[in-house]
């Protein structure tokens, strides 16, 4: 009998494996295709139903973007230098821009209005008025009760906040973050 080269005996034992394999695969596949089509009609155990189930609205990346975009935009109108943050309904940072020349306060200040107005669904300069009558507000972890945080709305809830700082007065940086809601209303 002739012996077989190396490389013969490579692919003898491949195509010997593949042979066995694919019998073993067609075996398992057809073992496991019944239970698979009665799972997908039968609820799953542990499965959340419908009921129990909320729906909510997110601004998308390209709008939160575009929105401080144009905040800072109407902010360099003015000769101001500021940083400007969006954070989702959760208060989670979807875009921080700080525009050139802004102080480095101005990052965080801007994130946490952004998070105050889209936690109490209101602008910061009305919540500053809230601390006469509750001033441990202000202790709540990453808030900011200065002017300069506006929320953002879908059927009047909301689903995001803009924060600007930087500017010299709140007043200034509310006005450059409505003007980043206003380019979402489009």
């Amino acid at each position: 009998m002739k012996k077989l080269s190396i490389r013969a005996r490579v692919l003898t034992g491949a195509a010997a494996a593949a042979v066995a394999g694919g019998g073993v695969l067609g075996a398992a596949a057809t073992a496991t295709a019944e239970p698979a089509a009665a799972a997908a009609s039968a609820p799953a155990k542990g499965g959340v139903a419908g009921k129990d189930l909320t729906t909510t609205r997110h601004l998308t990346d390209d709008a939160a973007l575009e929105a401080a975009q144009a905040a800072l935009k109407a902010a360099e109108k003015d000769g101001q230098r500021v940083t400007v943050a969006v954070v989702d309904r959760n208060g989670n940072t979807l875009v921080t821009v700080r525009g050139d020349g802004a102080g480095p306060q101005s990052y965080e200040s801007a994130e946490r209005k952004a998070y105050t107005a889209v936690s109490w669904n209101a602008p910061t300069s009305d919540l500053v008025e809230r601390l006469d009558d509750a001033p441990n507000l202000k202790d709540i972890p990453g808030t900011l009760f200065l002017a300069g945080g506006v929320p953002v709305q879908a059927d009047d809830a909301p689903i995001a906040g803009i924060g600007v700082a930087g500017a010299p007065s709140g007043a200034q940086d509310e006005a450059y973050a409505e003007a980043g809601v206003a380019a979402l209303g489009r």
